[in-house]
């Protein structure tokens, strides 16, 4: 016994309507392929974090507040990458180290 109609216009309708839901599926699928694809993409272009940051003032006129380690939780979001000679030049002018990461510590910077 099947819970299948036995007239063939009501199953060629359902073969219809199950067909376009498995066009509906594949589009789906494809489209979440792509965007999984980009995504790869853009983790494998984007470019290496920085060594060291330094944490801007609020506005261009002040000065850093902060240096911190790269890829510190405490960088604040006006934090700009540098160089380790930006680090160490920022850390010799009193420009103070993040407690959290301690870059004159990993610097190797005396106290």
């Amino acid at each position: 016994m099947t819970d299948l109609p036995p007239e063939l216009p009501q199953l060629r309708t359902l073969r219809t309507w199950h067909q376009l839901w498995v066009q509906r599926l594949d589009q789906a699928i494809a489209a979440a392929e792509q965007r999984e694809a980009e995504i790869e993409q853009g983790r494998q272009r984007r470019p290496p974090a920085p060594d060291w940051l330094i944490e801007r003032g609020l506005d261009g006129h002040t000065p850093p507040v902060a240096v911190h380690v790269g890829g510190c939780h405490m960088a604040g979001k006006r934090s700009v990458g540098a160089s380790e000679d930006d680090a160490r030049r920022a850390l010799t002018a009193q420009v103070p180290a993040c407690t959290h990461c301690s870059p004159d510590s990993a610097l190797g910077m005396p106290d």
